[in-house]
């Protein structure tokens, strides 16, 4: 009886520490710490609870059903399994960023940090030297600048008189037109050295001179069959070799040329901020209170001070309220919207009627706001920090920009430039450095033939035929003129 109870004694008391061991592993694991997709994150217990406050934009911020969801809720659950802390989110009351309203006080999320109705913000906020001042900032997650989102419609232009010669850039139509010189030049050359093509110099006369080679050249960048045929080896090798070369180019050209057209890829007007003040035709304004309007505000570039004095003169008319509804102003009328660039570039993926201008200024970058005294400044910046060393953030960035529209942008079917045609070129090279070659072998072996039916040297009957086959056309028939009346 002792025994077993001694016994019963071991086994619950076994059971107890491996219990005990298990609930401690699950407390240092930081995957079961990781705060779940939810608005109030209230489920673990004595972990701190952040009060998070942030702005609708997609795709940092949306809302699907009951839960929010984005870009900053996904960056925000990383950083709690990383920190251990609860979160709460609430939705900023205003709908600004945040700026210096009239009386001194601060609107948005950055004036809720300072009125401390929330710990952090984590939102698409732009890290400026105002901001800094009365809050703190994390390191950035994410880098952008402020662009121009334009309509395609209102942005482009007509298409130039000679649009045709858009799908390759100037150097390669260079190089094509040095390409069919070359190979003009090395049928006539070769086609004259082939005594398969030329037998009798003396009395015959060569089909293949050099207007002719350049019309047979010509007939076949048009896939079109062009006489003189070629009858020797040499000649083939050339005439194939530049076959295979323009069935290529044009299969190239072709298929650039219909994408150019199919995308609707016209130059843009409005490349700089400058031609943007130039034009007379669109409208531009940006989001109300907004750093980018502080930014035109503060700067001492001409240009930017016009188009500072632009929108504070029509403040009511071009200023908007939000993002959406700027995106939704630039796609119903002739308006263009100066705003954060990496929001451009998701407006511009997911609207294929959009696009942004090619310049970027004032880079900067999007941070989480904390009060000055905040204990999470630090910590926060060092976790956003691993996360981007871990390439978190770049996937992050990958999952919430994929893009929905399958346009085809001048980015990815601009002008063909000479090397992604360089092995076209070589082959061509190779195809006309094997044709004279082979020319010159079958003269050779032909002048070896009338060397020893001669008896002469076998390099003086070489150098005789090349000079002989080489003389110019008018030069052959006078010396056969002469040769003549000296035998009459």
């Amino acid at each position: 009886m002792d025994k077993s109870l001694h016994f019963t004694i071991c086994v619950v008391t076994a059971v107890l520490l491996l219990r005990e061991s298990s609930q401690a592993g699950e407390e240092n694991d930081p995957e079961v710490l990781a705060a779940p997709k939810s608005d109030s994150r209230g489920v673990a217990e004595g972990l701190p609870t952040l009060t998070v406050t942030t702005i609708l934009e997609d795709p940092y911020v949306m809302v699907r059903g009951a839960e929010l969801e984005g870009y900053c809720m996904d960056l925000l659950g990383a950083l709690a399994g990383m920190l251990r802390f609860q979160y709460r989110v609430k939705v900023v009351g205003d709908g600004q960023y945040g700026a210096v309203a009239a009386g001194g006080n601060w609107t948005g999320m950055i004036g809720e940090v300072l009125r401390r109705e929330a710990d952090i913000a984590v939102a698409p906020l732009t890290v400026t030297s105002a901001r800094e001042e009365v809050v703190s900032f994390t390191t950035p997650f994410l880098q952008t600048g402020i662009g121009i989102l334009l309509r395609k419609d209102t942005a482009s232009q007509d298409m130039s008189f000679f649009h045709f010669l858009s799908p390759f850039s100037k150097e390669t139509w260079t190089a094509l037109l040095f390409a069919y010189l070359l190979t003009c030049f090395c049928l006539f050359l070769v086609a004259r050295l082939s005594p398969c093509e030329w037998n009798e110099p003396k009395n015959e006369e060569n089909h293949f001179t050099f207007l002719n080679s350049l019309w047979f050249g010509a007939g076949a960048l048009a896939l079109q069959g062009a006489t003189p045929r070629p009858q020797a080896l040499s000649v083939r090798v050339i005439a194939v070799v530049w076959w295979l070369f323009t069935l290529a180019l044009l299969a190239a050209y072709i298929a650039n040329f219909t994408a150019l057209l199919s995308s609707g890829s016209e130059q843009l007007p409005i490349q700089t901020f400058e031609d943007l003040v130039k034009q007379r035709n669109l409208e531009f304004g940006t989001l109300e209170g907004s750093s980018t309007f502080y930014y035109f505000k503060n700067s001492k570039n001409p240009i930017h001070q016009m188009i500072y004095e632009y929108m504070e003169k029509r403040r009511e008319h071009v200023l908007v309220k939000t993002y959406q509804e700027a995106v939704q102003r630039v796609m119903d009328s002739n308006y263009a919207f100066i705003g954060e660039s990496i929001s451009q570039d998701l407006a511009a993926a997911r609207h294929c009627n959009l696009i942004r201008a090619p310049e970027v200024i004032g880079a900067r970058g999007f941070g989480i706001a904390t009060t000055q005294a905040s204990p999470w400044t630090k910590p926060l910046s060092i976790a956003v920090l691993k996360l981007r060393e871990s390439g978190d953030l770049d996937y992050l960035r990958n999952k919430w920009w994929e893009s929905s529209c399958l346009r085809q942008s001048r980015d990815r079917w601009g002008p063909l430039e000479p090397p992604a045609l360089g092995g076209l070129f070589l082959t061509l090279g190779i195809g006309l450095a094997l044709g004279i070659l082979a020319a010159l072998a079958e003269l050779s072996s032909s002048s070896r033939r009338a060397a020893a039916h001669a008896k002469k040297s076998c390099c003086s009957v070489f150098t005789e035929e090349i000079c002989t086959r080489l003389r110019i056309k008018g030069t052959a028939r006078q010396s056969q003129e002469t040769s003549g009346k000296a035998n009459a």
